[in-house]
């Protein structure tokens, strides 16, 4: 399998004429000027388009299970420019606009939905009709883990080589709102959940998939809907788009054989087109990239960028990879270092949401480490997370709704076990973590789950530690 320069712009034009009802603003614009629109949600990524949709010309109507009192100044604002606010728990009930826009969070079987859906109504996302006004061209990538840091290498790696891009998705803001400044000679990387992905009905232009691993069944019914909502990243494609993908992931693997165009595999094995040999990160074993000037600690890292060199290559060089590696230090949130105290070292690993994320900041130094775990549960099983921590964790410090779930599968497993401490919240382990360590220790806040027992999201989450171990 070799690899080719990124398709030409002609080839892309013929594809966006191809994309399923693909429009432009003046058309969109013109079917929505006095048309009934809902947004469910009024969250920090829907308040934009609730703005957008109404500078159109749309008759919005806002809903959320929030009260006007928990919204706050952001339900004056909307009601001054002629949004309408249906708030409270029963906030989905007499749904009979004719556009509706689900908030990704917001299961696709909700039953106000499906009956809306009966009665004629077209539900559809943000990210859906952004897709369908982009005159650029997209690159978007998916996976279980790794997809923040791989989208922003992408990002600055095409910005280094010369391009205007954009990024947005579960990054950045909303790309909706600024899709009329962004031309077709410019570059769009976006992130996209299997939330976002589920009912997409049309595929980036070149789509990268990290990795699958289970994650968020707290959401889907089953762990095949989960990869079935991923696929829809490359499903839609067509002959002259690329598929980049994780060969040594069982379940990725499997996607070669359904692309429908150019696929480019990364992984450890030699017949990956980008491997890594004699410590370089090569393609087609031509080195590209020595893992040496990577400034990004770990080994997921180096698949970050395996990934991302996937997707620009024939867009960017060599030097323009080398410039990032060597300067790019992390996405916040992502093993980010905080602070050294007394010979301690401090990471923010808030973005660590699943137990394979988390595995990979456990593996990420050259010594046992203090871990502060557990969090929301999104019933994942934990076996594989408890047999790295024994191997790789000097104490497990443990909080929130998973905590027991975690502390029962170590002491589950045979042989020698770290010091487990449980702890009710995310300042007392921090504490804990500065009583127990010593000079040359590293504490790393890496919970394997999400935040919601505790915190509105993992930034929260992760900017309460920062700010713990900074009043050290």
């Amino acid at each position: 399998m070799t690899i080719t320069k990124a398709p030409n712009l002609r080839c892309f034009n013929n594809r966006v004429g191809e994309m399923k009802n693909s429009l432009n603003v003046s058309q969109f614009k013109k079917q929505l000027h006095g048309k009934k629109v809902a947004v469910l949600g009024i969250g920090v990524s829907n308040i934009p388009l609730i703005k957008i949709l109404s500078q159109y010309g749309a008759t919005v109507i806002a809903r959320d299970k929030k009260t006007r009192e928990q919204l706050g100044g952001i339900a004056n604002e909307l009601s001054n420019i002629g949004v309408r606010l249906v708030l409270g728990a029963d906030y989905l009930e007499n749904l009979d606009e004719k556009l509706i826009f689900r908030t990704p969070g917001l299961k696709i079987n909700t039953p106000q939905l499906v009956e809306a859906k009966k009665n004629g109504a077209e539900i559809t996302s943000e990210m859906e009709v952004f897709f369908r006004l982009c005159p650029a061209k997209i690159i978007a990538v998916t996976g279980s883990d790794g997809k923040t840091t791989t989208t922003t290498l992408i990002y600055k790696i095409l910005s280094e080589a010369g391009y205007k891009c954009h990024v947005g998705g579960n990054i950045g803001k909303p790309l909706l709102c600024d899709v009329e400044s962004i031309s077709a000679e410019d570059k769009v990387i976006l992130e996209l959940s299997s939330f976002q992905l589920q009912t997409m009905i049309t595929s980036p232009h070149i789509a990268v998939v990290t990795n699958v691993t289970p994650n968020h069944l707290d959401y889907h019914e089953t762990f095949d809907e989960y990869i079935k909502s991923k696929e829809n990243i490359y499903l839609h494609q067509i002959s002259c788009d690329k598929l980049v993908v994780n060969s040594d992931n069982k379940i990725t693997k499997g996607f070669i054989s359904k692309a429908k165009g150019e696929v480019i595999t990364f992984g450890a094995s030699a017949d990956s087109n980008i491997t890594i040999s004699n410590n370089n990160i090569c393609i087609n074993g031509l080195p590209v990239l020595n893992c040496n000037d990577i400034l990004l600690s770990g080994a997921h890292n180096k698949e970050n960028y395996m990934a991302a060199i996937g997707a620009v290559w024939g867009a960017a060089d060599s030097s323009a990879i080398q410039k990032v590696a060597k300067t790019f230090a992390g996405v916040e949130h992502r093993i980010e270092f905080v602070r050294e105290i007394e010979g301690v070292r401090y990471y923010n690993d808030s973005i660590a949401t699943t137990p394979s994320r988390a595995a990979a900041c456990l593996k990420s130094f050259n010594k046992k480490i203090i871990v502060i775990a557990g969090g929301f549960d999104k019933k994942i099983p934990f076996d594989t997370f408890a047999h790295d921590s024994v191997k790789y964790a000097k104490a497990l410090i443990l909080i929130g709704q998973t905590a027991a779930t975690i502390k029962n599968e170590v002491l589950s497993l045979k042989g020698e076990k770290p010091q487990i401490i449980m702890s009710k919240t995310l300042d007392d382990a921090v504490l804990k973590a500065k009583s127990i360590a010593q000079r040359g220790d590293v504490v790393a806040l890496t919970p394997a789950c999400a935040s919601f027992d505790m915190f509105d999201n993992f930034e929260q989450r992760g900017n309460h530690f920062k700010k713990m171990v900074m009043s050290l």
